[in-house]
């Protein structure tokens, strides 16, 4: 018998096994849809700062904004799910995400971009931890690790697909600034419609609002302080290296390469994507701590590779650098998560799990910001530089920590 009380050989299993497989892909369509709106403008930042004359420090300011939303989704909205139930939410973050693409298309002004990133956090910080806790509801008669990599691989597609789509428009294409969202916007309306026929996975029949709490939930139990350590650290660097691509990789293209084609700068990012996606997905069985501790590990060459293409000015050595980075990120994020679960105790998990993903979102922002600093005051060069000793400092220390945790 399956937990939907038919057995089997039933002739009703196999349509309702269909029926699930289809929501399966709506899920996960959702999931890459909401997270391709982060990296449209990937590689328009280039066009962007030409048209409104901001300064590269603005850019990753830009950038950065978009972790606010993620921030504030994950602090204020990340139980409300699990009250209101699971479509209600998703079709909350495909409306912020329809409204976020809606500012892009009529940007006037760099405070639309600021906006816009804004709104996009917000919609994919509602909309992908929801459809991560629909999938593994959907998936329940399966490995919930499967949840996981189905999750985590359509949001790096989505990334990949995001970047790519809008750099072959804006090189290919009219109205570079415009046609990108304009075919997100179609796409997001498709996938909205496919959600709403989901089944909803939260029986929650009756709700008032004196039920719903949105009160901030995130604490680190002291008696796991020292061994969260590594995995918070590992999260950091892996997502400041996502991080370093989606805001900067066209700069570096067009300055230090002279590579001034928008579709290859998308490329380069669909690289890292479709890399870290595989990755995540083709080292499923190797134990979290081995994938962590390898990510570590990658990080040093990933970085020095970085650099060397910039100071060597070749497009072929940042292809070896964007896939050392990638499977350094899938790595990195999907053993240290998975290294937070495990030493994280059931009743205290979510709050762990929360300020895990805090300190990747902000890994995610703040090196970034700080390159476009270090970039605008002493050179592009130096500023990678520095990223590089970063990474490295931070990964010498998530190896310390775990060393000193696997000894006490």
């Amino acid at each position: 018998m399956t937990s939907s009380g038919l057995s089997r050989s039933h002739p009703a299993y196999a349509g309702l096994k269909l029926q699930r497989a289809g929501a399966i892909v709506a899920v996960a369509a959702m999931i890459g849809a909401l997270f391709a709106g982060s990296t449209v403008v990937t590689p328009l930042y280039i066009m962007y700062k030409q048209a409104f004359g901001f300064s590269q420090i603005s850019l990753t300011l830009i950038y950065a904004a978009y972790v606010i939303g993620n921030l504030c989704a994950l602090l204020l909205f990340g139980r409300l799910s699990d009250q209101v139930g699971r479509r209600p939410m998703a079709m909350t973050g495909m409306a912020l995400a329809i409204i976020s693409a809606m500012v892009f298309l009529f940007a006037r002004g760099i405070a639309w971009l600021y906006c816009g990133r804004i709104m996009s956090g917000l919609a994919i910080g509602i909309g992908a931890g929801t459809g991560t806790a629909w999938l593994a509801e959907l998936i329940r008669e399966e490995s919930k690790a499967r949840a996981t990599v189905i999750a985590t691989a359509s949001n790096f597609v989505g990334l990949g697909i995001g970047a790519l789509g809008a750099g072959l428009l804006a090189e290919y294409a009219k109205w570079p600034l415009r046609l990108p969202f304009v075919v997100y916007l179609v796409a997001l309306v498709a996938v909205t419609v496919v959600m709403w026929l989901a089944p909803e996975t939260v029986a929650r029949p009756h709700w008032s609002m004196k039920d719903i709490s949105i009160r901030p939930r995130v604490l680190v139990p002291p008696e796991i302080r020292a061994k969260f350590v590594a995995p918070a650290v590992t999260g950091f660097g892996s997502m400041a290296l996502v991080g370093f691509y989606a805001a900067l990789a066209p700069t570096l293209l067009a300055n230090q390469l002279h590579i001034t084609n928008h579709a290859i700068a998308g490329a380069v990012f669909l690289e890292l994507a479709i890399v870290v996606a595989g990755a995540i997905i083709a080292t499923q069985r190797i134990a979290s701590r081995t994938a962590m501790l390898a990510a570590l590990a990658l990080m040093l060459p990933s970085v020095a590779t970085l650099v060397a293409a910039q100071l060597e000015k070749s497009l072929a050595i940042l292809i070896i650098a964007t896939a050392i980075c990638a499977v350094a990120s899938g790595l990195g994020y999907r053993g240290s998560l998975q290294v937070a679960n495990q030493i994280a105790p059931p009743d205290r998990r979510a709050e762990l799990v929360s300020s895990y993903l805090i300190c990747a979102f902000i890994g995610n922002a703040l090196p970034v910001i700080g390159v476009g600093v270090v970039s605008t005051l002493a050179g592009p060069v130096t500023a990678s530089l520095a990223f590089a000793v970063t990474i490295a400092i931070f990964a010498l220390v998530a190896l310390a920590f775990d060393m000193r945790n696997q000894t006490m």
